[in-house]
């Protein structure tokens, strides 16, 4: 069983560690990292899911790949991306309230900087819903915002890098 999985760990917490420090190099020049980390994410989780199937297929299981094989070290991989991503950027927001009051602000000002324009493509309820969750969102849901938009990208590339890399015979 380890030899499926001995790549996943390696770049799967790679990844996972990049984007975190991507989430503190971001912060430090701009005030809200958030959504620059998510752009960051789709770079990144491709990269880690491609190394993690190829780095399995040449190195652990000689040159052959089933699309099974692929989609479970791509899981691997993308999860342990995804939570020590959402992991480490929940733990940086609880440590650092003012970065989150900074982030929430933030997102508290486009809101309202777009009040009329949100108003006008989904209306009044919609939006105060929205402002109601904006106001009550927790370091937590942060954290886990970012681990979604790791995993659920993460299924897609893997499927594709899967069927691409697949090689079952000579």
């Amino acid at each position: 069983m380890g030899k499926y999985f001995q790549s996943a760990y390696r770049f799967g917490t790679l990844g996972g560690v990049l984007s975190v420090v991507s989430f503190l190099a971001l912060a430090w020049f701009y005030g809200d990292p958030t959504n620059l980390n998510l752009v960051f994410g789709y770079i990144i989780v491709p990269i880690a899911i491609f190394l993690t199937i190829k780095f399995y297929k040449d190195y652990n299981n000689d040159g052959y790949l089933s699309f099974s094989e692929g989609m479970t070290v791509g899981f691997v991989a993308y999860m342990i991306l995804g939570l020590i991503s959402g992991l480490g950027i929940w733990l940086i927001l609880s440590l650092s309230p003012d970065l989150f009051e900074l982030i929430l602000d933030t997102k508290l000002k486009v809101l309202a900087d777009n009040k009329e324009l949100i108003l006008g493509q989904v209306g009044e309820k919609s939006f105060e819903t929205t402002l109601m969750s904006v106001q009550a969102m927790t370091p937590f849901d942060v954290g886990l915002n970012d681990t979604l938009w790791k995993i659920i990208p993460g299924l897609f590339f893997s499927i594709i890098i899967s069927i691409i890399l697949r090689r079952n015979s000579n």
